[in-house]
């Protein structure tokens, strides 16, 4: 069993996070405010109030995680908004992940957010992610295709998998 934290709480968020209570493990899904609590906690996942946005709100949210999951790819707002959750925000959150017990780090990077911000947030996570020895996955199936949950699902599992 690992715990898992997904950053990002919609719909597929919520999707995922039932197939991995489902499958034992501790899941932690995050939501903006109190009114997603309800949805999350019915897939049997912990909701976490924090916003990426404001990345303090996170920061605790990390503890015991095995793998840490942004999963923003249909995130909306304004375009500097945006811009700064896939640029400065992710980038600061992923110096967060630095000596946690994080193993592995699942970036979402296909979605309705414009292509050239989820290829920036990409090339963030490949170079943080590098340069401080974290483990990561891409997940580059769009959230509208049947087989984004088993992307998702089979990226968090990589990690998870005894080496062999």
């Amino acid at each position: 069993m690992a715990r898992i934290l997904i950053v990002g709480g919609g719909c597929r968020g919520r999707g995922l996070a039932g197939e991995l209570v489902a499958h034992g493990h501790a899941v932690r899904v995050t939501s903006r405010s109190e009114s997603g609590r309800v949805a999350i906690e019915a897939t049997g996942a912990e909701c976490w109030i924090g916003d990426p946005d404001r990345i303090a709100t996170l920061r605790e949210a990390l503890d015991r995680v095995t793998v840490a999951c942004w999963m923003l790819g249909t995130a909306t707002g304004e375009p500097d908004e945006l811009q700064a959750l896939f640029g400065t925000r992710l980038q600061y959150w992923l110096t967060q992940v630095i000596d946690t017990t994080v193993r592995g780090f699942v970036y979402e990077s296909c979605g309705t957010v414009a292509p050239e911000l989820l290829a920036a947030g990409a090339t963030h996570v490949h170079t943080v992610c590098q340069r401080n020895s974290i483990p990561f996955a891409v997940v580059d199936v769009a959230p509208q295709d049947p087989t984004w949950a088993e992307a998702a699902y089979d990226a968090i599992g990589s990690f998870l998998r005894p080496a062999s």
